[in-house]
């Protein structure tokens, strides 16, 4: 398989992208600064992980620090302007509005895994609505949960919407943890795994994931601006990791023999 798949349009951070792959920060990869309309299946074929919206890294970050691995992912933030509180409250009418784009190539290529995130609070929910409903329709497994920073040891709340989906009949579905490994082959299976979500991942407010070196990812980059942008825009990795974490104990209980 190619190496990692990054997605932005933003060329400030896509130059800061592939700063931190070249320190060593994020896995090896290609950064495509294409906006995601000019994106074909094509052109995302071949990878094994691929992060749209991809900002500075954050979600691949969450991977390493949730010992994700090199198994098989999408993830994606889309623009949050349409949906939050603080903008014009256009919702799906707002060109930025991109879920529809991310989920065409969702549909065509169809990953086993899926992480996601997106403003909390009544937009976002209507927001992840129609995802799961896109997504239920494409056959995948959806489960969401509002976790703050809080959760990780921050001194405040920053709630945010998680979700995650899973296809059952996609190529490379796979749980392991302490290397044994299970395939689940029906919804059935899918939708058991994830009806176990919702209290694994109130197991989060009880973790303290160190921040790593996160907070010096900026070094060697300049443009405060930019930076300020950057940061605004990325997602809390320490708290997509104890998301994903979750989400990994409950393919564990799956693969321990549980059923619905």
């Amino acid at each position: 398989m190619k190496p990692c798949y990054y997605n932005d349009n933003d060329p400030f951070v896509c130059a800061w992208l592939r700063h931190l792959i070249a320190a060593g920060h994020l896995p090896a990869g290609d950064v495509d600064e294409r906006p995601i309309q000019e994106v074909t299946p094509d052109d995302v074929r071949g990878y094994s992980q691929a992060h749209f919206f991809a900002g500075i890294g954050g979600w691949p970050y969450a991977l390493a620090l949730a010992d994700w691995g090199d198994r098989p992912v999408w993830t994606g933030s889309c623009p949050c302007q349409p949906f939050s509180q603080s903008g014009v409250g256009a919702g799906p009418n707002d060109p930025r509005h991109l879920w529809p784009i991310w989920h065409s190539l969702i549909a065509e290529c169809r990953p086993a895994t899926i992480f996601g995130e997106q403003v909390s609070g009544p937009s976002g929910r209507s927001w992840f609505d129609l995802v799961s409903c896109d997504l239920e329709d494409d056959g995948y497994a959806v489960a969401a949960a509002d976790l703050p920073v809080a959760c990780v040891g921050a001194p405040h709340l920053r709630y945010r919407l998680w979700w995650v989906a899973a296809h059952p009949d996609a190529d490379g579905v796979r749980w392991e943890r302490e290397q044994p490994q299970t395939h689940f082959t029906t919804q059935e299976d899918a939708r058991f795994q994830l009806s176990e979500f919702e209290g694994l991942v109130s197991s989060a407010r009880e973790l303290a994931i160190p921040a790593g070196r996160w907070g010096a990812v900026a070094d060697g980059v300049s443009g405060r601006m930019g930076k300020l942008r950057a940061y605004g825009n990325a997602i809390v990795p320490q708290v997509a990791a104890a998301f994903v974490r979750a989400y990994v104990e409950c393919g564990a209980a799956l693969a321990a023999g549980g059923k619905p």
